[in-house]
């Protein structure tokens, strides 16, 4: 081969290394999503704690010194049952003195009465002045605002004397104990922790997406965990509207039903199932809504293929719980939604494989 031609086969090879290679298509992109299922991962079975509906701190509305305490931690205790007394030395001389005061305010009235009635009959008889009877009669009226305002005080007096007995607003079991005797307490200072024993209630936490499935009144079957023979049905009273920051789980309150055994005491484990009338529910991240009107992706997949394609679906919302809301209607069970990027995805824009959240 001449030299010229081995030019000319140089200038080609690089003519050709110089041509723009097509850049090959790049593959869809994967999509964060969910297969929506009816409360999705609720388990069989909770372990719970039986707890009171209603709990109270209780305390004197006075100050004074806590003379007794006749109750302790773990006392069962019935509606009207002495708590704690504080020492009455000081309100019983208090009453004393009130009941002095309507004792000297009554004489004080007796005396202004006969003199009101003296001036009565002088100036019947020409001897007085209507002036003198006038001033009688008024003498008479402030003795009478004095001994009302004496029969007041004392009044105010024994109420405040009943004050110093703090008494069981209802049945209950004594929880906490904050005060001994002997202490000097301020109004409205603590003394005992009562839990009321009517309205007892099995809690459990649970997760978000579970707990956004659970309707109130929802049906649920308690069982004690160490007497599984001894059972009662609950129903989901309410669900605390703030997850614990912690564990980001919410707790739920089921009201035992009123026949419930006393097996069931306060602090007892239980295990908790969801019952056959507890209907579940499809519930979706908030995140996964489109803005504007309601309205989430969708992917279609074939069987078995790792792409699809996604189409924008029209939702019907109801209130759930935390970042979880309930589906209405517009999606079935085994749906696959979009959760994460929904606002930089096209209707009909083929997607790649799923990803778990």
């Amino acid at each position: 081969m001449t030299g010229s031609a081995w030019l000319a086969v140089i200038a080609l090879t690089l003519l050709a290394a110089c041509k723009p290679q097509t850049a090959a298509p790049s593959p869809p992109r994967p999509v964060v999503s969910e297969v929506l299922t009816p409360q999705a991962g609720l388990r069989p079975a909770y372990v719970g704690t039986i707890a009171p509906r209603t709990q109270t701190d209780l305390g004197f509305p006075l100050a004074g010194t806590l003379a007794e305490r006749p109750v302790e931690e773990g006392d069962v205790v019935k509606r009207g049952a002495v708590l704690a007394r504080l020492d009455p030395q000081q309100l019983e001389a208090q009453m004393r003195a009130a009941q002095a005061g309507v004792t000297v305010a009554e004489a004080q009235l007796n005396s202004a009465r006969d003199a009101a009635d003296r001036a009565k009959a002088l100036t019947a008889k020409g001897v007085n002045s209507a002036a003198s009877e006038e001033a009688a009669k008024n003498v008479l009226a402030a003795a009478e605002a004095r001994l009302a305002q004496a029969r007041a005080a004392l009044a105010q007096s024994r109420q405040v004397l009943g004050f110093a007995t703090l008494r069981a607003p209802q049945d209950g079991v004594i929880t906490h104990v904050y005060a001994q005797p002997g202490a000097a307490l301020s109004a409205g200072q603590k003394v005992v922790q009562l839990a009321a024993t009517q309205d007892r209630e099995a809690v459990i936490d649970l997760s978000e997406q579970d707990a956004a499935g659970l309707a109130p009144g929802a049906v649920f079957q308690v069982r004690l965990e160490a007497a599984p023979q001894i059972a009662t049905t609950a129903s989901l009273r309410r669900i605390d509207p703030v997850a614990d920051p912690t564990t980001r789980t919410r707790r739920l309150h089921l009201t035992l039903a009123a026949d419930a055994a006393a097996a069931f005491r306060l602090g007892a484990l239980v295990q908790v199932e969801p019952g056959a009338r507890t209907k579940a529910r499809l519930t979706l991240p908030r995140t996964a809504l489109i803005g504007g009107k309601p309205r989430v992706w969708v992917v279609s997949r074939q069987s078995g293929a790792r792409t699809g394609r996604v189409r924008a679906q029209p939702v019907t919302l109801a209130p759930g719980a935390g970042d979880r809301l309930v589906v209405a209607g517009g999606l079935s069970a085994g749906d696959e939604v979009v959760l994460k990027g929904v606002n930089s995805i096209k209707d009909g824009q083929v997607v790649g494989p799923r990803v778990a959240r």
